[in-house]
């Protein structure tokens, strides 16, 4: 017989559908943005001669593409990587408004507090830190504006990029055309950090990834999990 799930006994967690299309929305056009700026970058490289593998990127093969139009395949990361910029900024759009009207990021991603993430950090890093399923402590909520703050940038970055003459004040604000791209290149490999980070937190607790699925996922208040 199924024991009965209750707050009182559980922790709950729990995702409304618009916030699960919005989070998969991203994830699927930070992949492509990801694969396509790869291909990008390696056009013109940033950092001296150093190149993405081609299998890591996306735009086709590039012996093809050279073929068929005179390009390695960067005409077609570009049109990937628009593809990613629109989709990437509606989803964006979408968890900010749900978020600030919903008051969810009042309720879970507040407050910050320099002295309680020192302490959650430590915690974590001597395998301590217990994780309540439907609860963030303070290395989670830092994190989450961090990426949060850090789409931003990148979408505003990647902007000043693609329209350098139209968006002039932009670009300027960035620095100029080179250090926007800089800026934008950064940016993506924090985000791909704070991926990597959070894809293994999730394997550690999955029941996350069943309410960010399935919209709830529920544990017993005494099964904690030690997140690293």
């Amino acid at each position: 017989m199924k024991r009965k799930i209750h707050p009182l006994t559980h922790d709950i967690q729990e995702h409304p559908l618009l916030v699960r299309i919005a989070h998969w929305m991203q994830a699927l056009a930070i992949i492509i943005m990801i694969g396509s700026g790869w291909r990008i970058y390696n056009s013109v490289p940033i950092f001296g001669d150093y190149r993405f593998p081609i299998w890591a990127t996306l735009g086709g093969d590039p012996a093809e593409s050279k073929i068929g139009h005179m390009d390695p395949g960067v005409a077609n990361a570009l049109n990937w990587h628009f593809t990613g910029m629109w989709l990437l900024a509606a989803s964006y759009l979408l968890f900010m408004l749900h978020g600030l009207i919903s008051g969810h990021f009042i309720r879970h991603l507040l407050p910050v507090r320099p002295r309680e993430i020192w302490r959650d950090a430590v915690a974590a890093l001597t395998f301590k830190l217990a994780h309540r399923l439907g609860e963030y402590n303070a290395v989670q909520r830092a994190l989450y504006w961090a990426v949060l703050f850090g789409v931003l940038i990148m979408i505003l970055s990647g902007l000043a990029i693609w329209k350098p003459v139209q968006l002039s004040w932009l670009t300027w604000c960035f620095g100029g055309y080179p250090t926007a791209r800089v800026v934008h290149f950064l940016v993506m490999t924090g985000i791909c950090l704070f991926i990597v980070i959070h894809v293994a937190l999730v394997a550690l607790v999955p029941k996350t990834l069943v309410a960010m699925v399935f919209g709830r996922a529920a544990e017993a208040k005494d099964a904690h999990h030690a997140a690293p």
